[in-house]
């Protein structure tokens, strides 16, 4: 071979080869990092469910961290440490600044310490603090976290200490909290569902979020489809709660509404079980549970499988006024109701709803809010091998999952999810739906076999209009029986390959003896009722890698109590788990997957490592 050609061939055997070596350092690189995460612990996750526009309350509640900073500060720091110093620890966490306690015993040295050891168990297995502290302190507070020495004024000068005591504090704040899981039903009945949407998708909180889809949320997500009938619910339950603010910031324009309802319905003949407070939100209220009846009759007829023919009213009603068979009604006056043809909206009503659905549509300030849902949401979501649903997984009498349209248990889950993805596809591209998406939109929002719904039927006419308030009662189907069943729970597990289900949706009053959890920690209510509407107190549920458990949340009422007291609010907890060990990614499913993945790449860089030496040798 000439010289030139050997220089040619040496030249790119030594290219190849550095190639291979490139190819090794990526591969070692991403090996490495894959077994840091899984032997990290398991993310510090909480669970809420059901906020029902209580936005301040939310805010508020948030800001404390639902009382996640003692118990955290708890497992950081030894068991020698009495509940007065981490209190102590946990108001400085919260003021972001040193407070001088005698009573406390500990100087600012002391402080920095068990902070720092608080910060270091919250970043065990991940080790990052460059995203949490400030450039000028990161160097001394990675020494501090390594038990490497550290300048002695640090300690020495106060302001040095308390400035770095801040920074700590910040920084544990920060860390606190790596997974929120809301159960869904933001809207509805408290005036400030936009608050909670912007807070969930802030940049603060949107990467931290997994959302699960209530059937108030799909209520609002199929109204801005073009739903009509969901159009006329989703503002009649605005109208209940007087929410005239809402839908001003939201920018809907009700002033043709607004008229029609006063001058169809003066308020002294509404004598129906309206709830809103003032004569127009009463008016309102009425004149939209008339149109939505008629317009949700038409889907239930139209749509035979739903097998909601139970619902149908207008014609029963129709003959009730007909004959004067009324004593079993609390309200006679419908001026809009034919009653040859009860289903038909009379040309103002048909204008109107007409008008309000090309609202709903095109309103930029709701599409906005709706994004977050359509983009973020799902029917339901597996972490930390727990299984996450709004409401329930539809199931029969015998303990077996129900059918609907085909499809029962993850099946019919995973068909909800793709409808309402492609129905949110449509809607932000401002593109035409398709009438059965609409339509399923409004039997995921009331039908019997709904996983948000679950009850035998929504019964609002009745709640309306009839006296009997037997009939008003809205059984539940078989969830609740089923999930207590040991039998149901191992399928649930099965079915979704969790170990555990949570699931919002039915208020469970603590203050009755009702537990969050079963006695075997698999099936948790986390609905407490945190709506004003409710019991005005909620749930919350917190895993961090050493405990699993449940938090009463103090009431709007004790929490000012405490304030004037300048005492903690009371929280109550509900231990459902305890771990011998941390428990770490590895033991999840999420662990499972980067076991195989690292195996995989063990196996590329043995292999690659192999042909390197080989290419060497030749």
């Amino acid at each position: 071979m000439s010289e030139p050609l050997a220089c040619l061939a040496a030249s790119a055997a030594s290219e190849k080869n550095n190639m291979r070596v490139a190819d090794l350092d990526q591969l070692i690189e991403r090996f490495l990092a894959v077994e840091s995460a899984m032997n990290a612990n398991i993310p510090t996750t909480l669970w809420i469910s059901d906020l029902h526009g209580e936005g301040d309350r939310f805010k508020s509640i948030l800001r404390g961290r639902f009382g996640m900073l003692y118990q955290t500060c708890r497992e950081a720091l030894p068991n020698t440490f009495s509940a007065e110093k981490i209190q102590y620890l946990v108001r400085i966490i919260r003021k972001n600044e040193y407070l001088a306690d005698e009573e406390s015993g500990m100087d600012t040295q002391d402080v920095i310490f068990c902070l720092c050891g608080v910060l270091k168990y919250k970043l065990t297995g991940f080790g990052q603090v460059d995203e949490i502290l400030r450039p000028e302190f990161r160097d001394t507070v990675s020494r501090l976290l390594a038990g490497l020495p550290v300048p002695n004024p640090i300690f020495e000068e106060p302001i040095i200490a308390r400035r770095l005591i801040t920074h700590l504090a910040d920084a544990i704040r920060k860390v606190i909290l790596d997974r929120i899981q809301v159960l869904g039903d933001v809207f509805d009945r408290g005036p400030q569902p936009d608050k909670i949407i912007r807070i969930l998708s802030s940049p603060a909180y949107r990467d931290m979020v997994d959302y699960v889809w209530g059937n108030h949320d799909i209520l609002w997500m199929g109204a801005a489809s073009g739903n009509r009938s969901l159009v006329a619910e989703a503002l009649r339950i605005t109208c209940r709660y007087d929410h005239f603010a809402l839908m001003k910031r939201l920018r809907f324009d009700t002033r043709r509404l607004a008229r029609f309802a006063a001058a169809t319905y003066p308020d002294e003949k509404i004598t129906g079980t309206f709830k809103a407070k003032t004569p127009l939100g009463r008016a309102m209220e009425k004149a939209l549970a008339v149109i939505q009846f008629k317009l949700e009759e038409r889907a239930i007829l139209e749509n035979p499988e739903y097998e909601m023919r139970g619902r149908l009213w207008l014609n029963r009603l129709a003959e009730m006024l007909k004959n004067g068979e009324t004593a079993g009604l609390n309200d006679t006056f419908f001026p809009t109701i034919s009653l040859d043809d009860p289903m038909l909206l009379s040309e103002e009503e048909q204008e109107i709803i007409d008008d309000l659905t090309q609202q709903f549509v095109t309103n930029h300030h709701l599409q906005r809010l709706l994004a977050f849902f359509f983009t973020k949401g799902r029917a339901y979501h597996v972490h930390n091998d727990t299984l996450n649903i709004h409401a329930l997984v539809p199931s029969t009498a015998d303990g077996e999952f129900d059918e609907f349209m085909g499809r029962s248990g993850k099946k019919l889950l995973d068909f909800i999810q793709d409808s309402v993805h492609r129905v949110g596809i449509n809607y932000l591209a401002g593109r035409e739906q398709r009438q059965c998406d609409q339509d399923l939109f409004f039997y995921l929002w009331c039908g019997p076999k709904s996983p948000f719904f679950g009850k035998q039927a929504m019964k609002t006419f009745e709640r309306y209009f009839l006296i009997d308030k037997a009939s008003h009662e809205e059984p539940s189907l078989y969830w609740r029986e089923n999930i207590a069943s040991a039998a149901f729970k191992q399928k649930m597990l099965k079915e979704f390959g969790v170990r555990r289900v949570v699931y919002g949706h039915t208020p469970v009053n603590y203050k009755k003896g009702s537990k969050m959890a079963s006695d075997d920690g698999v099936a948790i209510n986390i609905d407490g009722g945190f709506a004003k509407a409710y019991y005005n107190r909620g749930h919350a549920l917190v895993h961090t890698p050493r405990q699993l458990y449940g938090l009463i949340l103090p009431t709007p009422d004790e929490i000012r109590e405490a304030a004037r007291r300048l005492e903690s609010a009371p929280l109550d907890i509900e231990l459902i788990e305890e771990f011998r060990q941390p428990m770490r990614v590895k033991d999840t499913q999420a662990g499972q997957i980067l076991k195989k993945e690292r195996d995989a790449l063990r196996q590329e860089i043995r292999a690659l490592a192999g042909a390197e030496k080989d290419g060497g040798g030749n």
